[in-house]
């Protein structure tokens, strides 16, 4: 019996727990829950979900890779000498990264939603103005230039902390994943929607995204 993953596959979480099994060579099933209905989701739950094979089910990013890296130690995301430095890093992602990119994204989440039907575009409208307040989604589409100068902001430390470095601290790690699910909010349109200028973490998530069950264990 594999271990199963509950997703929406454009979620941040999702994205980035998805590369992480892969990099551990966990073999895993997903299951797509319907974004209105989501009648496959166990009750009480929210995504992502990871179920293991023994009847233990998981939620939220943190407390899923712990477990991971708890249960498939090697290879390592927490080497013991920076498994502090990737924690705080993660959740420096998790918090002040996700924010200023959840902001720029939502225009492009808007139309994404709006192809799959009126419903799904209102529920997403619903969700997101229940977080951040009414009028927040038409707001993030006045204020995208602001938002893209934020963005720019916060991601120029790491743009400069991959300069000929495959990975944030050299190898890869927690913080790594972390950084890769954010930047997938930018991709919802099958494009990694960076400025020209981030050069660096453009190959950085191209690398991370090329991470499969058919290669696990990059280096």
């Amino acid at each position: 019996m594999k271990a199963i993953l509950y997703q929406f596959s454009i979620n941040p979480s999702c994205a980035k727990l998805r590369k992480l099994l892969h990099y551990k060579g966990v073999d895993f099933d997903t299951i797509e829950v319907d974004y209105l209905e989501r009648k496959d989701l166990p009750d009480g739950l929210t995504v992502p979900a990871f179920a293991l094979p023994g009847g233990e089910t998981i939620t939220d990013w943190e407390p899923i890779a712990l477990r991971i890296e708890e249960l498939y130690p090697e290879p390592t995301v927490l080497p013991p000498d920076l498994r502090g430095i990737h924690l705080a890093l993660s959740r420096y992602m998790d918090s002040e990264i996700e924010e200023a990119l959840v902001r720029l994204a939502t225009p492009d989440e808007i139309a994404h939603f709006r192809r799959l039907g009126h419903e799904h575009e209102a529920f997403f409208r619903l969700v997101r103005e229940r977080e951040y307040g009414v009028g927040f989604c038409d707001r993030m589409e006045r204020e995208s230039a602001a938002n893209r100068e934020r963005a720019s902001r916060l991601l120029s430390p790491f743009e400069e902390a991959l300069h000929g470095k495959a990975f944030i601290l050299g190898r890869i790690g927690l913080a790594d994943f972390a950084l890769y699910g954010q930047l997938h909010s930018l991709a919802i349109s099958g494009e990694l929607k960076l400025p020209a200028e981030f050069p660096n973490l453009r190959l950085f998530f191209e690398r991370i995204d090329r991470i499969s069950s058919d290669l696990t264990g990059v280096a």
